[in-house]
């Protein structure tokens, strides 16, 4: 399951950083089905996986905490024997999956008292927060109706639509992304989610600047939707990988460059809000 979870995180076929980090977790679940003839190897066999998972994407902020998280949790202070190492790393896989699954409910929760009956909102790529977070406001009884951006190249705003196209209280529209700020002038708020704080810098799936930039001259605000755990402190170094090629023409590019990057930086200067499970930043 690890190296299967490490080819999907790699290859992106998880979008969400937060569902990366779920999943990370739950694959150090193959450490619990291997034999250790000792504490010392069974604590190297979590870190290696570990180091291995972490290694996949190092721009994906929840991944390289809730595997700081769990690794610490098992290996300080050291396990008497195998035994226990395994209790402890079963337990917290569980608590840190918990944890990121319930702060992306109750940051959503809080997120969707912001969406007004009648509101109209902008959304760029597919976020699970921000997709929860419509959910909480349709369970709310708010009918709204949202512009989902294509987000290309990988066309993820493709999958919110879909996933919104059969919920009564919303109609979900989708739009290119060189017309994000043409229909601005219609939007009540934009909703986009986070991969990463690092210090007073979102970052997110490309385009998220160009349409975050559009709305502030346009007074239109943005509300970032994101589990704290996406805070980052020290010992994480943002990463911005170069996408394939492939991904934005299929023919060779003979004579020039293609440029695909994964990531954008948006100061938060130009962001309205950052809404968590402990509350609302506003800027």
């Amino acid at each position: 399951m690890i190296d299967e979870t490490v080819r999907e995180i790699e290859e992106l076929q998880t979008q969400s950083s937060s569902v990366v980090a779920v999943k990370a977790a739950r694959a150090l679940g193959d450490v619990l089905e291997r034999e250790h003839p000792t504490v010392e190897e069974f604590l190297l066999d979590l870190q290696r996986s570990s180091d291995a998972l972490r290694r996949a994407n190092h721009s994906h902020a929840p991944l390289y905490t809730s595997q700081d998280r769990i690794v610490s949790a098992v290996s300080e202070p050291e396990p008497e024997s195998v035994d226990a190492g395994n209790e402890r790393l079963e337990s917290a896989i569980d608590e840190v999956v918990s944890d990121i699954e319930s702060s992306k409910d109750a940051a959503a929760e809080r997120a969707a008292t912001l969406i007004d009956d009648g509101d109209t909102v902008l959304t760029h790529e597919n976020s699970s927060t921000v997709m929860a977070t419509f959910d909480a406001a349709l369970a709310a009884g708010t009918t709204f109706s949202v512009y989902a951006t294509e987000s290309r190249p990988r066309l993820l705003g493709r999958r919110t639509v879909r996933q919104l196209a059969d919920r009564e209280g919303v109609e979900a529209t989708l739009v290119i992304d060189s017309a994000a700020g043409h229909f601005l002038a219609d939007c009540d708020r934009v909703f986009v989610g986070m991969n990463c704080l690092v210090g007073d810098v979102v970052y997110n799936r490309i385009g998220t600047f160009q349409i975050v930039t559009a709305a502030a001259a346009q007074d239109v605000p943005v509300t970032v939707a994101a589990a704290s755990a996406k805070f980052v402190g020290g010992g994480f170094e943002f990463e911005n990988p170069e996408r394939p090629h492939p991904e934005v023409i299929r023919e060779p590019a003979d004579g020039f460059a293609v440029a695909n990057p994964g990531y954008d930086a948006t100061p938060t200067e130009y962001i309205d809000s950052i809404v968590t499970e402990n509350g609302v930043m506003e800027f």
